[in-house]
């Protein structure tokens, strides 16, 4: 299971960091990753209410977590690698379709 978590993690965290203008670290435990979203000209609770609302994706905006969540969301690995696929897909496809202030803003990472 340890393997199956890491190839997931792996999974989330490499697909987030291909997308423009979210930067996100490798986590060393649990199954969450905490990705950082200012790039996309989104906080976290917008991105999040955006995420569920307009391409039903659900992930935490990061202001659950204390003020230093405000440019983050959490989003869980514990899904099969094939939800995790599609979800990622979904993402990259809303951050694509963004006004392109933010698209510039992403590309300085």
């Amino acid at each position: 299971m340890v393997t199956e978590f890491r190839a997931r993690r792996d999974l989330v965290v490499d697909g987030l960091n291909a997308i423009p203008g979210i930067r996100c670290l490798r986590p060393k435990g649990a199954f969450y990753a905490f990705p950082e979203i200012s790039g996309t000209g989104l906080s976290g609770v917008e991105m999040a209410n955006r995420l569920l609302n307009e391409i039903g994706v659900c992930v935490l905006a990061g202001t659950a977590f204390g003020g230093i969540g405000t440019s983050h969301i959490r989003i869980s690995y514990a899904n099969s690698r094939e939800n995790l696929t599609k979800a990622l897909e979904r993402i990259r496809g809303f951050v694509e379709e963004l006004p392109a202030e933010a698209a510039i803003a992403g590309t300085a990472r």
